[in-house]
């Protein structure tokens, strides 16, 4: 599909979940690489894990900010609020819109199903409808905007299911999600689909595959694993250690992130008249599945490596194999030959350079 560029320059551009884990990361990117602008960040600053550690990654934005040509605004509220993101896009008329707020975690979808309905799908739908709503009658406003450029939203590799041809591709059926929050990111990505024949909304969707890296999340196998050898505690290896995951260092998700707002699906009508939906979905994934096994040993190394353990730390006395999880699945591994095609990129931090960052970083946050 033929992409229109979008200037990110002197644009609003509105990152809901920031300060989250991606979303802080991307907004410092902007603040960054940006001569112009407003950045919006919007949060609710749930306690689904410690708010400590959304409010260091604000102060980390704001920080930055000071220096940045770039403005920024923090809005602190909650998507399934219908009246304040429609306040919301009328007062500051966004240009892009990336959506990264969602209620994340396969198993504690599994407890808390109310929470993914809200945030996930009702949220989700909020920002659609003040998408839709973002276009006038007339084509632009007396100010001379004309609406959402593109809408870049989360998607997950979870929508894979047990899918058990590798890699995964976007071309595979997705139909038999294994928990709840599957299913609500395979709903955003139909619900985006919608829009975008119905309202010529130009959207594109990122299933995100395994996530890490520096203040990331708590609930995350490496930093919850991290806090548990720390404290000396044993650490849960799931389905015996005969699992394989897509880990895709957070510099690389960002990198993929920035890049695809700035190429939003063109707008095209078919033969019948109608609008051909300007509407994409991509893998972001490092390509290639690390055994868990090895992932947890090269990030023992690098927690000793920091300082963080010592080295005469008996690891095997602190690993135990268990079962499968409910929710899970054996193996994650992204095809994203349509990202390098469609954007020339694709992710290449190995998770040797990836744990060490996070080690070091650790080290210095906590101890």
């Amino acid at each position: 599909m033929s992409k229109q560029q979008i200037d990110l320059n002197n644009k609003t551009i509105l990152v809901t979940g920031s300060p989250g884990f991606i979303g802080a990361n991307l907004v410092l990117r902007l603040l960054r690489e940006l001569s112009s602008g407003t950045v919006i960040s919007f949060d609710s600053m749930n306690d689904y894990y410690n708010p400590a550690l959304k409010e260091y990654r604000l102060s980390l934005i704001e920080e930055a900010a000071k220096t940045s040509p770039v403005k920024h605004i923090f809005i602190h509220g909650n998507l399934a609020d219908k009246e304040l993101v429609d306040k919301v896009f009328t007062q500051y008329q966004p240009s892009v819109v990336v959506n990264l707020a969602a209620q994340a975690g396969v198993r504690y979808s599994i407890d808390h199903p109310d929470v993914y309905i809200e945030s996930n799908i009702i949220g989700f739908f909020n920002v659609l409808e003040a998408c839709r709503h973002s276009y006038s009658s007339t084509g632009a406003d007396e100010n001379g905007y004309k609406g959402v450029e593109h809408l870049v939203y989360a998607s997950s590799s979870s929508v894979y299911g047990g899918n058990k041809k590798v890699p995964f591709s976007t071309d595979d059926k997705v139909d038999n999600p294994v928990s709840l929050y599957a299913a609500t990111k395979k709903s955003n990505e139909l619900l985006a689909h919608s829009y975008s024949k119905l309202y010529n909304i130009p959207s594109t969707g990122l299933r995100f595959f395994t996530v890490y890296g520096p203040a990331g999340r708590p609930d995350m196998f490496y930093f919850s694993a991290t806090n548990k050898l720390a404290r000396g505690e044993k650490i849960q290896i799931f389905n015996y250690g005969n699992c394989k995951r897509d880990f895709t260092y957070v510099d690389d998700i960002v990198e993929g992130v920035f890049r695809v707002m700035q190429g939003a699906p063109e707008k095209e009508n078919g033969p019948d008249g109608l609008p051909i939906p300007p509407y994409a979905v991509y893998n972001i994934g490092g390509g290639t599945p690390e055994n868990l096994l090895d992932y947890v040993s090269t990030l023992q190394e690098e927690l000793v490596r920091a300082g963080v353990l010592e080295e005469s730390y008996d690891f095997e006395a602190h690993r135990e194999l268990v079962g499968m999880q409910p929710g899970d699945v054996p193996v994650t591994y992204a095809d994203s030959e349509a990202l390098e095609r469609d954007y020339g990129f694709k992710p290449e931090i190995d998770i040797r350079t990836g744990l060490r960052r996070f080690a070091e970083w650790y080290k210095e946050y906590y101890q």
